[in-house]
C-alpha cells in the first residue's frame, strides 16, 4: 500500500492534519531563521559601548550603537537606555524595560501557535479514530457477518488518523522547545545589558580631589622688632 492509498483510506480528516503539519513546518522554519538573525552575538559591541561610555559619555556610545546597526535585542536595549541617559538613570531604566518587553514579543512570536498546534493535533487524530471506529461498527448494523475487508476501511481510518495526529504533535512540541530554548539564551544577554547599563552611567566622584593651583595662599604678616 502506497502513501497515497493510506491518505485515501484515512478519510478527509487526514487532509486537515496534513495542512496543519505544513503550517507547523513553515512556522518552525520561519522562526528559526528569525532567531538566527536576532541571535547574533553582541558581546563585542557591549564591551565597546561600555568603554566608550566610560571615556566619552552616553551620547558617544549611542553613536557607536547606531553605527554598528546590530540586530540583536541586546543592542536594542542598549540603544533605548543610552538615548534616555541624558534624563537620568531612572529614565534610562524605564526605556530599557519598555525595549525589553518589545524584544520579548519579537523573540517569542509564533511559539504560542506551535503550542496550540501541538495540543490540537492529537485531538484531531482522536476525532479521526472515533470516526473510523464508528464506521467499523456501522458495518455490523448493515450485515450480520462482516468480512475483514469491510471492517478494514474504518479501522484503517482510525489508526492512520491517530498516527498522523501524534506525528504532527511531536514535531510541534520539539520545534517549540528548541525555539524557546534559543529565545531564552538571546533574552539572557538583553537582560544582562539592562542590569549593567545603569552602573556604566553612574560615575563616582573622586574621593580626594587635589588642591587647585589657583587657590590663594593665606597671607602671613611678619613683624620685625626695631627702631621706631
Amino acid at each position: 500500500m502506497t502513501i497515497l492509498d493510506l491518505v485515501r483510506a484515512a478519510g478527509p480528516l487526514l487532509w486537515v492534519l496534513l495542512a496543519l503539519s505544513v503550517y507547523v513546518v513553515y512556522l518552525s522554519a520561519a522562526r528559526a531563521q528569525a532567531l538566527s538573525r536576532l541571535g547574533a552575538d553582541a558581546r563585542a559591541l557591549i564591551e565597546r559601548v561600555r568603554a566608550v561610555t566610560a571615556e566619552s559619555g552616553p551620547q558617544a556610545a549611542l553613536v557607536e550603537v547606531d553605527r554598528a546597526a546590530h540586530p540583536s535585542p541586546a543592542a536594542q536595549v542598549l540603544r533605548a537606555g543610552l538615548a534616555r541617559a541624558d534624563r537620568g538613570v531612572p529614565a534610562a531604566e524605564s526605556a530599557m524595560h519598555s525595549a525589553l518587553l518589545h524584544e520579548d514579543a519579537r523573540l517569542y512570536a509564533g511559539l504560542g501557535a506551535l503550542g496550540t498546534a501541538a495540543q490540537v493535533a492529537p485531538l484531531l487524530g482522536l476525532l479521526g479514530t472515533v470516526i473510523g471506529m464508528v464506521r467499523s461498527f456501522l458495518v455490523f448494523s448493515q450485515t450480520t457477518a462482516p468480512t475483514p475487508a469491510q471492517l478494514a476501511t474504518g479501522i484503517s481510518e482510525a489508526l492512520i488518523n491517530t498516527a498522523g495526529g501524534l506525528i504532527v504533535a511531536v514535531i510541534a512540541y520539539v520545534a517549540r522547545g528548541a525555539l524557546r530554548a534559543r529565545a531564552d539564551r538571546i533574552m539572557v544577554q538583553a537582560e544582562q545589558v539592562r542590569e549593567d547599563l545603569p552602573g556604566w552611567l553612574t560615575r563616582p566622584a573622586p574621593a580626594n580631589s587635589p588642591a587647585r593651583a589657583d587657590t590663594p595662599m593665606p597671607e602671613v604678616a611678619l613683624t620685625f622688632g626695631g627702631a621706631q
